[in-house]
């Protein structure tokens, strides 16, 4: 989720001054008869979760990435009928910390998703606790199973990225103040893990975030295809990367920033939130001032903030997933570090660095564009309420962005998506690019519209039309 007050009033500022679900892989590396992998002898894969302890870390690692190590181990919490899996991604001396649930369905089988909350500065906590995660927290002592998950027909990481974010640290005040330096650390987990766990090898991979997470993953994905060409020469497994998922996504700051007046000051979606006559001055040049002095809550203008946007993210459910996260009886579950601090839920320093570097003002339509002329599918999906990352920008940059299918797409009309004979929302598609409204939803579609947004994803493992 993108932090209003401070990231927006950056994207302000410096917007004025600066068959079956398999994309194209690249094959392995045939090895000269006699001859051995580089890393023979120097690597041995762990080779099943099973081997995993419940009370220590296993650290694993491989000789292509020196600077990386993994720890994990099982972690019985959240969803009792499935098996799960807790640890850290250690760069020198900076720890990411993250979740590993496997299917409910099929877990030798379905395929793996790959989560990241945006922000900058969000912990992936949110999604996992409040969104699409197979718990969701009540109150700050207690989670209850949740049927929606998205873990209910695939695998799914949560990841807390970069350094600073939920239960991630640093041991010296290290810190990564841009994407691409954090989609380095996220290729490398990857491979990492895979290599390690042979039966992810070869499984459809999905990299999916919302908010921030439209500059995070086209980036993260891009590396990793990038990234298959190291390991196919190295005679490891690349990836399959199969597609990508966005969630009123932040990817165009220059198409997303002036459909702010849209939302806010005309009748192109709903009924305009500010009144015309004393606002529209405004609305041209400082938006968000006025918006948040209206009390509504910017990830979903048919609800009043809670709290603040800094501080609770106009929900006080995040006060709750922080206060049970914090429980010591949880901290112990999860293998959380002795002596860290509590967690993070929401980072406005890690945010601040990303703005200071003018991360955000890089579009990422660009990466989007070569992962569709390379095979990778792209879905966009976008809940109708929000305002922050809302629909018009979305549409607009995906109708209007550069690629191979572009008049295809663009001259494509809406149409009516549904579930359970219901409308819910509008759809248009071609060329493996997927856009998608949620009607009823804000920023998170996936808390406000649970039922549509499993659906909305199992279609799109399955490789279904909406």
């Amino acid at each position: 989720m993108i932090w209003f007050r401070l990231f927006v009033a950056s994207l302000f500022y410096w917007s004025t001054v600066a068959s079956r679900r398999v994309a194209p892989q690249i094959s392995q590396t045939v090895l000269p008869k006699g001859y051995q992998p580089y890393d023979e002898g120097l690597f041995t894969p762990t080779g099943d979760f099973s081997t995993l302890s419940d009370t220590e870390f296993s650290a694993i690692s491989h000789p292509e990435f020196p600077r990386h190590r993994v720890r994990v181990k099982k972690s019985t919490f959240c969803d009792g009928t499935v098996n799960s899996y807790t640890g850290y991604i250690d760069i020198d001396a900076r720890h990411l910390f993250f979740y590993f649930f496997e299917s409910r369905g099929n877990p030798d089988k379905d395929d793996v998703i790959f989560w990241v909350n945006g922000g900058p500065g969000g912990s992936s906590a949110m999604g996992l606790f409040m969104e699409l995660g197979p718990c969701r927290v009540v109150n700050s002592t207690s989670a209850k199973f949740h049927d929606e998950s998205w873990n209910s027909n695939a695998n799914i990481f949560f990841v807390d990225q970069p350094v600073g974010v939920g239960y991630s640290y640093a041991d010296y005040g290290e810190s990564v103040t841009t994407t691409e330096e954090a989609a380095k650390d996220i290729a490398a987990f990857v491979a990492i893990f895979f290599e390690h766990f042979s039966k992810l090898k070869g499984r459809a991979f999905h990299m999916a975030s919302e908010s921030y997470g439209g500059r995070y993953i086209p980036v993260f994905a891009s590396e990793i295809y990038d990234q298959n060409k190291k390991l196919a020469k190295a005679g490891l497994a690349p990836i399959n990367l199969t597609s990508i998922m966005i969630g009123n996504g932040d990817t165009d700051i220059y198409t997303m920033v002036p459909s702010y007046y849209d939302k806010a000051c005309t009748a192109a979606s709903e009924a305009p939130l500010l009144d015309i006559s004393a606002a529209i001055s405004f609305c041209e040049d400082q938006l968000y001032e006025p918006f948040e002095a209206t009390g509504i809550n910017p990830y979903d203008v048919t609800r009043e903030c809670e709290g603040t946007p800094s501080d609770t993210a106009c929900y006080f459910l995040n006060r709750h997933i922080q206060n049970y996260l914090n429980l010591p009886e949880i901290r112990s579950a999860l293998g959380i570090d002795p002596g860290t601090p509590n967690i993070t839920l929401i980072s406005l320093k890690v945010n601040n660095d990303f703005v200071m570097n003018l991360d955000g003002s890089h579009p990422t339509y660009n990466h989007v564009a070569a992962l569709l002329d390379r095979g990778v599918r792209v879905l966009i999906y976008v809940g109708r309420n929000d305002w922050i990352c809302n629909h018009l920008g979305n549409e607009a940059w995906t109708t209007q962005f550069e690629w191979s299918g572009h008049v295809e797409f663009a001259s494509q009309p809406l149409r009516e998506w549904s579930v359970d004979g219901q409308k819910a929302g509008f759809t248009r598609k071609a060329k493996g690019l997927t856009y998608a409204s949620v009607d009823g939803a804000g920023h998170m579609v996936p808390y406000d519209k649970p039922k549509e947004a499993l659906e909305l994803v199992s279609r799109w493992l399955n490789n279904q039309d909406l």
